[in-house]
Parts: structure tokens; sequence; C-alpha cells
């Protein structure tokens, strides 16, 4: 687990709206896949008595197969590696923000122990423990803007691992062609497919 570096797994479209418009925009956690999530931030949201609670996750660790395919599968999907420390610095003047890591946790033991209301939005059950999540979290009476970032905190753009070969110059060529992400490393996932693995077997024993 890289200590400096989180993952956002997402799709081409906001990918490229992040860079062009150098902002990030916090969403509903209503919109979640996983119904316990946004139970406890829904709980939240009335225990805290306000109108909005929005967050954006990220993967603290290096890709599985399970980030790409539940949170960015198919041919558009990205994963954006930014600097921790130069990301959170976008949000630190803004006190109705807060970020962390997730804590996974047992039933018995919340039942045991019921979790503080302001542990609510970094709480998941342990089976999700492997995501590594870490959050930012807004709590307040109205959406805030998008927030302001800078290129320079994008470490890395990963390309979907199903993104076919015959199109991954021209989505490289459209991410560097956007003002001040040239520098910006571009890749094609080999997840699915690397080749240095798969050479790996040539000097197995018959």
């Amino acid at each position: 687990m890289s200590a400096m570096i989180l993952r956002r797994y997402t799709n081409l479209a906001a990918t490229l709206h992040i860079l062009r418009t150098r902002t990030v925009t916090l969403l509903d956690p209503d919109k979640w896949d996983d119904r316990n999530d946004s139970y406890f931030m829904s709980v939240y949201k009335k225990r805290k008595g306000v109108n909005c609670v929005l967050a954006l996750c990220f993967a603290q660790v290096e890709e599985t197969y399970h980030h790409w395919r539940v949170f960015s599968h198919g041919a558009d999907g990205v994963r954006i590696e930014f600097h921790k420390e130069r990301l959170l610095a976008h949000f630190a003047g803004d006190p109705r923000v807060r970020s962390g890591p997730v804590n996974y946790a047992r039933i018995d033991d919340v039942e045991r122990d019921p979790p503080a209301i302001d542990d609510l939005p970094f709480l998941k059950r342990l089976p999700y423990q492997d995501e590594a999540e870490f959050r930012i979290v807004f709590t307040g009476d109205e959406p805030p803007a998008p927030y302001p970032i800078s290129v320079e905190s994008i470490q890395r753009i990963s390309l979907s691992p199903w993104l076919p070969y015959p199109l991954l110059q021209s989505v490289k060529e459209t991410i560097r062609a956007i003002d001040g992400c040239a520098r910006i490393p571009v890749i094609r996932s080999t997840l699915i497919d690397n080749e240095r693995w798969q050479q790996a077997t040539l000097g197995s024993e018959e």
C-alpha cells in the first residue's frame, strides 16, 4: 500500500472533465451500489441535521481485478492516480470537508460497540476490506461548487485493460492534448493480458 497515492476509478468522460475543468466534484452516496454503505451515510446526514452529505472514494492499494470490474468496468474505464498530499491540500481550507481511510468491521463488533456518529462515513463491513478505501466527505446544508485542483496533483492515468488496442493511441493523444496534461503518463492496464507474466511461463519445465 502506497501512503502517498490515492487511486480514483472512474470513466473516460469523467476523466476528461476533470482534466479540462481542473476540478473534482463530490458525489451523492444515494447512488452507491452498496446499499449498506449509502444507508450509513443517510443515517449520518440525519443525525448531523444537514441537508447534504457528499463523498469521493479512492483506493489506497495497487490495482486489482475487483477495482476494475466493480468501479471502472468496460472499455472506457480509467484509474487516475493522485498525489495524496497535493490533492488533499485543495480541500484543506473548507471546514465542511473531512477525509480519511475507511475502517472495516464485523457486524457483531458494531452491534456490541455502536460507532460514533462522526465515524459512520468511514465505516464499512469487513468483507469490503480488500478495497482499502479512502474517502473525502463533505457535510453541510448546500452542495459545494466543484473543487479546483492542479494538474500537478495527478501522477498517472491508467486506461482500462478492456480498451481495444486500436483505440489506445487515440485516447492517449486526446488526453495529452489537453492544456497542461502532456507530462502525465498515460498507460493501458495490463492486468488481464500481461506479456511479461505470460513470457515467464517459458522457463517452466515441461
